[in-house]
């Protein structure tokens, strides 16, 4: 089981598809992974949570 944070190479997909210019699906991804942030209820070790690579993916898809 991987337990790396994501939400980096998230915000990259976030960046390629503003230059991409799909500003509305970039917006929607943006503001899922700031939800999912903001709740606490999912995250990795580097946040304090022991949650699984997989695990944050799902969340902020879940968000979408």
């Amino acid at each position: 089981m991987y337990k790396v944070n994501p939400i980096a190479m998230l915000l990259t997909v976030k960046m390629m598809l503003d230059w991409l210019s799909e500003t509305d699906m970039a917006a929607k991804l943006e503001k899922a992974i700031s939800e999912v942030i903001s709740e606490e209820k999912v995250r990795t070790y580097d946040m304090g949570g022991s949650n699984t690579t997989l695990e944050i993916g799902e969340a902020v898809a879940a968000k979408l």
